[in-house]
């Protein structure tokens, strides 16, 4: 039976459709990615999802209706984080979604959505420590999931996306050197906080795996790549060094024209630099200079999960 995941992110929507492979693998038939840009304007003071962002979300939503018809998709499960999750009118989205395109939509929790990332992470990618720390960085919050011996030991979920991020701090054409600090030290000061309870360093036992767009951007960035290639993309390897030269070089340029820099996908041009933020401060707070990244994540972890447990909706006719 073809079965298809759908991520309705903060930022970005995407769609996975995929059969059994034999045992618990999967066999990918068709993917796509859409930025739709769904939390734009979402602050504690406003927690409401605008009506722009519904109508393109509604049209992502539609084509992905047609996607599902015609690979004659058996079962399906579509997920909403952080964006639907915290906005007042969430439930009021999920109900216009189901109405107007047949796809029923489930909001998850922080903590379910960080499982199904790593399980995900863990069936695409490889390292040799006996410990990860596996970090997500969406539009509307980064999760974190310390794995120790095969086994989740802890899992957070924090405030800290890119979108929220960029509005607040990164709102002009270009990114000063004095706003990407403010940035940076808020950053900071959230992970600190919100990460107490993981240890102090990472060390040699420890490999950090980064996925969703900021890791997979940075990496297709270093590899220049006109066309994003998911086999090159995933288990690459970014050091501190190539980091820090992408974030001097993408913070030098106008966001107009950050588009121009090879493997940096429109729609990202603004986030970008927030990403970077993510990334170097867990970096720092875990004493590593280098991390894996991971092109899959809560997308593929949604369909091992239907493999595994049989989850997941009839569709519609």
């Amino acid at each position: 039976m073809r079965i298809a995941s759908i991520d309705i992110g903060t930022n970005t929507f995407r769609l996975l459709v995929s059969e059994a492979d034999g045992g618990s693998s999967i066999k990918k038939l068709y993917i796509s990615r859409e930025i739709t840009r769904l939390g734009e304007g979402l602050t504690p003071e406003k927690m409401l999802i605008n009506p722009n962002a519904i109508d393109r979300s509604l049209k992502v939503l539609s084509g992905f209706s047609l996607k599902l018809r015609e690979y004659e998709v058996g079962k399906l499960r579509a997920v909403a984080t952080s964006a639907v999750r915290e906005s007042l009118n969430g439930r009021d989205f999920v109900k216009k979604v189901e109405a107007e395109t047949g796809i029923p939509v489930e909001v998850i929790s922080g903590d379910e959505e960080a499982r199904l990332t790593v399980e995900g992470v863990l069936n695409s990618v490889s390292f040799d420590t006996p410990d990860c720390l596996i970090f997500d960085i969406g539009g509307g919050s980064t999760e974190y999931v310390y794995v120790k011996g095969g086994g989740i030991r802890n899992i957070t979920s924090t405030g800290l996306g890119v979108v929220r991020l960029t509005e607040k701090y990164l709102g002009s054409e270009t990114d000063t050197d004095s706003d990407i600090a403010s940035l940076s030290g808020h950053i900071g000061e959230m992970i600190s906080s919100g990460l107490s309870s993981f240890p102090a360093v990472g060390g040699v036992n420890l490999t950090l795996i980064g996925t969703a767009g900021t890791p997979a951007t940075l990496a297709a960035i270093e590899l220049r790549l006109a066309k994003y290639d998911p086999a090159l993309v995933n288990n690459f390897i970014l050091t501190r060094g190539m980091i820090e030269n992408t974030l001097r070089t993408i913070s030098s340029i106008p966001k107009s024209e950050r588009t121009k820099v090879p493997g940096l996908e429109k729609g990202r041009e603004d986030l970008i630099v927030s990403g970077i933020a993510i990334v170097l401060k867990t970096m720092e707070r875990f004493s590593s200079d280098r991390m894996v990244v991971s092109d899959a994540g809560l997308l593929e972890g949604i369909a091992y999960n239907m493999i595994g447990r049989g989850d997941g909706m009839e569709t519609r006719a």
